[in-house]
């Protein structure tokens, strides 16, 4: 999915008073005083930025980038050996444990989100030319061809895919670089870092604080109006043990004939969206759940998207939940209240 967060670093506030300045010392000596381990590289497409505190000065980079390649072994698309290709491809049906759970987690959200999210849309990006095929407009009987496909029931029995569409093919994009986020984050638990910030192309998961005891901040990017345009800070958060995406409409794209297609596509209509929702922010406690909502939000438009909010109010990935839109050529936002209450002012 492709969305761009800004990491943003934060300054002390100084004591105002005398006699407040010892327990303010006591505060910071049971704080980290060194700056974080900053590490960074590529994966999935995109870049990878990991930046946690660690009494053992540890470098982790071998171990997050054995993760991430391992994970492209599984799900990656744009890996002619990885597993996933070679499931659409129809050479095997069998499952590792990434992409059962991925597969499991992707059929909940579909079901939750009324089809608004649907991980069966993979010949669907395909033929619109946001895989790694040709860009292409398909014509109508080849798009009925692709829907039935997609609308068609999946199922796993004993670690293998059982699809009723012989056609059917799965695309993890939409979810796949929030739950990598997840796994970093569970191998810096595993070893003993507790106060980290990882990023995976915008999927962000943020975890104790940082080095001054103060949140993690997060920025959210203005929606741009080209794919060329150097990104602007439209909000910054506070984070803390809480994950989020963006996911947005304005920088993967590509235009013909005067039109721009998105990248996000409709699973009911099979095309990409139209309409003035330009990037949803969501904040929710695992990351793939966060990156999978946006999704779902960004196919359903701002008005069906707070409805569907106002009709779960309790749910999965509707507490914290910031929309940007385009009224008239102007941006605008709205924000639910506890989204609203992450805010910097």
């Amino acid at each position: 999915m492709i969305s761009r967060i800004i990491l943003q670093s934060v300054r002390h506030r100084r004591a105002e008073r005398f006699f407040y300045l010892s327990a303010v010392l006591l505060l910071l000596s049971c704080r980290h005083t060194e700056p974080p381990i900053q590490i960074a590289g590529t994966a999935q497409g995109t870049y990878y930025s990991v930046q946690y505190c660690d009494k053992e000065h540890r470098n982790l980079q071998p171990q997050i980038d054995s993760l991430l390649d391992a994970f492209d072994q599984s799900v990656s698309l744009w890996v002619d050996s990885s597993l996933l290709r070679q499931i659409n491809s129809g050479k095997t049906d069998s499952l590792d444990d990434i992409l059962q759970s991925l597969l499991e987690k992707s059929l909940m959200i579909e079901q939750y989100t009324d089809g608004a999210f649907n991980c069966k849309v993979g010949r669907l990006v395909q033929s619109w030319g946001f895989s790694f095929s040709k860009r292409s407009i398909p014509d109508s009987l080849s798009l009925q061809t692709m829907l039935d496909a997609a609308h068609a029931d999946v199922s796993i029995a004993n670690h293998r895919l059982v699809r009723t569409n012989s056609s059917t093919e799965l695309d993890f994009n939409a979810i796949a670089q929030g739950y990598a986020s997840d796994l970093i984050a569970q191998m810096l638990e595993r070893y003993g870092i507790s106060d980290y910030l990882v990023d995976i192309g915008g999927e962000v998961v943020a975890h104790g604080k940082k080095p001054d005891g103060s949140l993690w901040r997060v920025g959210i990017e203005e929606p741009s109006k080209d794919s060329c345009s150097a990104p602007i800070v439209y909000s910054a958060i506070q984070l803390s043990d809480a994950s989020v995406v963006t996911s947005g409409s304005y920088r993967k794209y590509y235009e013909r004939d005067g039109l721009r297609f998105s990248h996000t596509i409709d699973p009911a209509t099979g095309q990409p969206v139209q309409h003035t929702l330009l990037s949803v922010s969501v904040v929710e406690k695992e990351c793939w759940l966060a990156d999978a909502m946006a999704t779902a939000y960004m196919v359903m438009g701002l008005e069906n998207a707070k409805a569907f909010i106002a009709s779960h109010p309790h749910g999965p990935g509707t507490d914290a939940v910031l929309f940007i839109y385009d009224r008239g050529g102007a941006l605008e936002s709205y924000a639910t209240p506890g989204f609203d209450k992450l805010i910097i002012k």
